[in-house]
């Protein structure tokens, strides 16, 4: 079976992020892949309107789409993106976070929740591989969110991620090739892509570094304050990429490590199981809003006081 893997880049033309992007799927390429690969620069995309008319509609059982569709380039990269075995995903930190055109560009994403179109059929459910590579100019201090924004948004479209690398220090365009050791380890990930689609989709894991992370679910370096979520459920300690929920203990060796608790993994985002949850909340919330027509009343009667007021702009 002929496996394609696609690639997909908000950096620079031929600079950091696109090289180490290229690297990879040589690899790829070389065990018989089927590679595509775009730059999101080259794509006219808009903004998320904020219109909540996807997640309305699949709350209410139906697949009606971005209300964006059919007037800019998502849609058409959807359909090709949504269709590869796996995807590797590379983009440039300019500030803690990857660049404003990868996030537009995966904020849409919703409208294509695998986990909501599966739980109302829309969909069939389809195993996907990804993989991440964040390319920044100084050590990972400042590109502290970088890899945790990237997997966060690609949860949407079930793509397991089985390995993530980051370039630090390397600021200047193509500055990445001065450095084989992360040529050699963008290269280590499209082998790790191949490595995971030619493993039962049961039976794919984690391929990078075993100790990557605090979060042994998901390997994000991003911990939070468990606070009361929808449902009533409450953990001390979240994974802020995931979702899995557990405490710090200290270990033998005086260090500390995030254990999952036994029910800690009920809302893993990585699953569709756990995101279908989220589909029931948008239900209630959102739904049940809709749905009363005492509290749209309360908001039309409310709402004037807002409308009316300007300030000065610039």
């Amino acid at each position: 079976m002929k496996f394609k893997v696609m690639g997909v880049t908000a950096g620079r033309k031929n600079s950091n992020s696109e090289i180490l992007l290229k690297e990879a799927l040589l690899a790829c390429q070389e065990q018989g892949a089927e590679v595509t690969m775009i730059n999101l620069k080259d794509y006219n995309l808009l903004d998320c309107t904020g219109c909540t008319s996807c997640t309305m509609g699949m709350s209410l059982g139906k697949n009606t789409g971005c209300s964006l569709k059919d007037k800019d380039d998502k849609d058409k990269i959807m359909k090709v993106m949504l269709d590869q075995d796996a995807v590797i995903f590379s983009a440039p930190t300019y500030a803690l976070m990857p660049s404003s055109l990868f996030l537009k560009f995966m904020h849409r994403n919703l409208a294509y929740e695998s986990a909501f179109l599966t739980k109302i059929g829309a969909i069939a459910p389809r195993d996907r591989v990804g993989a991440l590579i964040a390319v920044g100019g100084s050590t990972r201090s400042w590109q502290s969110m970088a890899l945790e924004c990237m997997q966060v948004t690609t949860v949407t479209n079930s793509f397991k991620v089985v390995d993530m690398f980051m370039a630090t220090q390397v600021p200047a365009p193509a500055q990445v090739l001065l450095h084989d050791e992360m040529l050699a380890r963008a290269n280590e990930i499209g082998r790790n892509v191949m490595k995971a689609l030619n493993t039962p989709a049961a039976e794919r894991k984690w391929l990078g570094d075993p100790e990557a992370g605090w979060c042994p679910n998901c390997h994000s370096n991003c911990l939070c304050l468990g606070e009361k979520q929808w449902g009533g459920l409450q953990y001390p300690i979240e994974c802020a990429v995931c979702g899995a929920g557990g405490d710090l203990e200290k270990t033998e060796d005086g260090k500390w490590k995030f254990v999952i608790a036994a029910n800690g993994l009920e809302r893993d985002r990585t699953t569709e199981e756990g995101r279908g949850v989220h589909c029931d909340e948008i239900a209630d919330v959102q739904g049940g809003f809709f749905a009363d027509p005492e509290k749209r009343k309360a908001v039309e009667e409310r709402l004037p006081k807002y409308t009316k007021i300007t300030f000065k702009g610039i």
